[in-house]
């Protein structure tokens, strides 16, 4: 069993991976503060709990963030597609005391939002990153000790503020104790057919035996996104004539909408919202002619309608699969725009697995050296 921890956790791309490949999981805990923000002052919180356990922490982070009144999405989604307990989550990875998690996690799993370090070349270590979300992260990994982490993030992160942020974050995991591989791997590459471009960095802890990490070698393409496409949908999802106008009309759209793609764009945050992202031109079902919400016009020479891409397209054409959707759409949407590419997860795992043996753990978990 692979004992996993995420932050930053979204709806669970490892964990779909780990699920879909057969492998037996237990997941130690998932952070993620649902795009909610505190008005409270970082400083603030931190003097408020100190001295209390971690346990406590956990309860008093909990009670303030429902103190805004804003429900945290992800979260529930999260908690409706696997098994866990509120004990085991956590609303902010900036109060996460990973010393309770040393040698209890074999795997931790997230890509944190990067900004540039202002301390850029005083000491080059972790207290270069303060004030950044990656400090937290890479600090949780200097407490708990996994085994492996995998950290993933937009390609932009290496020729960010010229090149010096990554060259930061690079030398903070390399000082943790671990053996850093990295690589831009492209979604299409792994039998998924979506442009998304995701630098993907593995380490490996130095006091655990392994073999040479590699990331794993690209797999032909066999379908087209036509083949993740449901063979019903809600006529809600088709659009008006304003709708059909703009994202049949590139000059109009001005690339911000692509229609009928064998290999669709990059999911976003933001898709199907706007008319941005990947739409499908149809032809017309007889009920569409009765329903004037729906525009019926002329694409390519033939009679035809336009219509969004569903939750669970996009879902599926992340590599989800038999996931439960319990937000609204436009939730389900940035849900699936801010994941990771389930496939590309998959295939890196099984190179973990050729690298570490994640069984011979001592009885109270302390990683083996």
């Amino acid at each position: 069993m692979i004992r996993l921890a995420t932050v930053f956790s979204g709806i669970g791309a490892i964990e779909q991976a780990l699920k879909q490949l057969g492998i037996d999981y237990k997941v130690v805990f998932a952070c993620d503060n649902g795009e909610r923000y505190l008005d409270i002052d970082q400083e603030e919180i931190e003097e408020k709990i100190k001295g209390l356990t971690p346990e406590e922490k956990q309860k008093y982070i909990s009670k303030i963030y429902n103190e805004t009144g804003k429900v945290n999405n992800v979260k529930k989604s999260y908690f409706a597609n696997y098994d866990i307990s509120e004990d085991r989550w956590y609303e902010d990875i900036r109060f996460l005391d990973g010393n309770k998690y040393k040698g209890k996690v074999d795997l931790i799993v997230g890509g944190s939002p990067c900004q540039s370090f202002s301390t850029y070349g005083k000491k080059r270590g972790l207290e270069d990153t303060r004030g950044t979300l990656f400090y937290d992260y890479a600090r949780l990994i200097k407490e708990i000790q996994p085994k492996v982490f995998i950290f993933e993030n937009v390609k932009g992160l290496l020729s960010h503020d010229k090149g010096r942020t990554w060259s930061v974050i690079k030398d903070v995991f390399e000082s943790l104790n671990y053996k850093i591989k990295y690589q831009v791997i492209n979604a299409c590459d792994y039998g998924l057919p979506q442009l998304r471009k995701r630098v993907f960095v593995v380490g490996i802890n130095k006091n655990i035996e392994s073999e040479e990490f590699s990331f794993p070698d690209k797999i032909e393409l066999e379908h087209t996104a036509k083949d993740y496409l449901d063979d019903e949908v809600d006529d809600k999802y088709y659009l008006p004539f304003k709708g059909f106008r703009y994202v049949t009309t590139p000059e109009r759209n001005e690339g911000r909408a692509r229609v009928n793609r064998d290999i669709i764009g990059c999911e976003t945050a933001n898709q199907q919202f706007n008319w941005i992202g990947d739409f499908r031109v149809e032809k017309p079902k007889p009920q569409h002619y009765n329903d004037p919400r729906i525009y019926i016009g002329e694409y390519e020479g033939q009679e035809a309608v336009a219509r969004k891409m569903t939750p669970q397209e996009c879902l599926k054409l992340m590599g989800f699969q038999d996931f439960n959707v319990v937000v609204d759409d436009k939730t389900a949407y940035r849900q699936a725009g801010n994941s990771i590419a389930v496939p590309v997860l998959k295939e890196i795992t099984k190179s973990i697995l050729n690298t570490v043996n994640f069984d011979g753990d001592d009885s109270n978990g302390e990683i083996q050296k």
